[in-house]
């Protein structure tokens, strides 16, 4: 670049992972960038974070892993060069389990979210009863649905598989993953591809047998072949972001209050000082990012409906032996039919070596959700006793444990409510009439680590290609 050219600036406003990837993306696609990352936070990361501790536990407050047959987060850690850093799950316990009248049982083998390829395994499996194992069954035979209206999941899966099969199984396990009402939950925007298995074989069983009989490997519950983890957690792909980012400015603890457009030109205000850019990503949840586009009143009413849920996250650390009824396995999850006050536990120290020291287990419980938001702003003490509690009834805890926090990520996990693909795509037309400004989030197309990096990079490219026809202003 030409000496007297001012070099291209671009704004960042929202320092998750969403804006790290598309802010480490800008400068691996044009070096000559001068990146500028706002965050509200004193740290990066927004939900990643991971904690380590002297007495050698290493806890993460939020997601501990991320999947690897949707690329865009290994092909981040190969390009960070962090591939050799990343841990396979533990092979010997990939196993997910339900509750079922207190007790836990294995998901059937086979069984993955809601397509059976075993049927074996169903017909033997004690969380579902006789007639609910026969009208499962019979989705063999269930027409495919012709209406391609939006649908939510209980619909789907209630037609597909039958309402047993649906509150013992599918809610729980799918439950786990969007902390949302399955009332509300759109297929088509959460799990579009079993919509195209029901469109493309008829049935959801024709569809995971096929799929089987050409190789494909289908396990229970999650697929947790697929999951990898930084060997330092989830943190380390923060810091390895923040460290290429070096030569770039992070302005930490700096919310953005307004953005606005006059000709080429994007003002970012924060609350002492304003700032030009020749493009902005916008990289913060809907309903902040819905405040600081007050000026785009379609955008800031569009981006104000999404709906969003809360979770906490209560982390237990104790020794092996307190727990009398030990689990073969990563976790298990607690349909809502079992009227209880968790969502889910998970065993960290399971799932990846070097997350506790030996003899010590990392339970991490899930509280709170669309369906039970009260749930999640208990106070410590109350969601201790909770969590004590459950643990105590479905994996026979006892004692006091050696450690214990909760995150709470209040209003962080957007709702792909019934449109929703409807609203993005009315999103996307909006923008694209503001040259020069992108969305990108986990509020849009995919809430996991790598839909986030995905939405992110590609954020950065559509920048990348706008300002190559553009000069940058004087």
């Amino acid at each position: 670049m030409d000496e007297q050219t001012p070099r291209p600036r671009v704004a960042v406003i929202g320092g998750g992972i969403s804006g790290l990837a598309a802010a480490h993306r800008l400068v691996e696609l044009n070096p000559a960038y001068d990146v500028h990352v706002f965050e509200a936070d004193d740290r990066l990361g927004g939900v990643l974070q991971t904690t380590t501790t002297a007495d050698g536990y290493l806890l993460e407050n939020s997601a501990d892993n991320f999947i690897t047959n949707i690329s865009y987060a290994l092909d981040l850690c190969r390009r960070l060069g962090m591939e050799e850093d990343l841990l396979p799950t533990n092979e010997a316990l990939r196993k997910a389990y339900v509750v079922r009248r207190g007790k836990l049982y294995p998901v059937p083998e086979g069984f993955v979210l809601m397509a059976p390829s075993k049927m074996w395994s169903v017909i033997t499996t004690p969380i579902l009863s006789w007639a609910g194992k026969l009208r499962l069954a019979r989705e063999y035979f269930v027409a495919k649905r012709e209406d391609p209206s939006d649908e939510c999941l209980e619909s789907f899966v209630t037609r597909r598989l039958g309402r047993e099969a649906y509150e013992r199984l599918v809610q729980p396990l799918i439950g786990g993953i969007y902390t949302a009402d399955p009332t509300k939950l759109s297929i088509q925007a959460t799990l579009r591809q079993f919509v195209e298995m029901e469109q493309k074989h008829g049935s959801l069983i024709k569809a995971a047998q096929r799929k089987e009989a050409n190789g494909q490997k289908n396990e229970s519950g999650a697929r947790y072949s697929m999951f990898v983890a930084p060997k330092q957690g989830m943190g380390q792909l923060v810091q390895n972001l923040q460290q290429h980012l070096s030569a770039q400015t992070i302005h930490l603890g700096t919310p953005v209050f307004s953005i606005e457009k006059t000709d080429d030109r994007w003002t970012v205000r924060t609350s002492s000082e304003k700032h030009a850019f020749n493009a902005v990503i916008m990289a913060l949840p809907a309903p902040a990012a819905s405040k600081v586009l007050h000026a785009f009143p379609v955008l800031a009413e569009n981006l104000e409906a999404i709906p969003y849920a809360g979770c906490s996250v209560a982390i237990l650390a104790v020794d092996e032996k307190q727990i009398t009824r030990p689990v073969a396995g990563f976790g298990f999850v607690v349909p809502e039919i079992e009227n209880r006050k968790i969502l889910a536990g998970s065993f960290s120290s399971a799932k990846f070596p070097g997350r506790a020291p030996d003899g010590k287990v990392i339970i991490r419980v899930f509280v709170g959700g669309a369906c039970h938001p009260e749930l999640a702003d208990l106070s410590d003490d109350e969601m201790k006793q909770v969590a004590m509690q459950e643990l105590g009834e479905l994996i026979g805890l006892r004692g006091e444990p050696e450690k214990f926090l909760v995150t709470r990520w209040m209003g962080k996990m957007p709702q792909y409510h019934l449109g929703h693909l409807n609203r993005v795509a009315m999103l996307e037309e909006e923008a694209a009439r503001l040259p020069g400004l992108e969305l990108a989030g986990n509020a849009y197309r995919g809430v996991g680590v790598p839909q986030c990096i995905q939405s992110g990079e590609q954020a950065a490219q559509r920048v990348c290609e706008y300002l190559s026809v553009k000069r940058p202003p004087g």
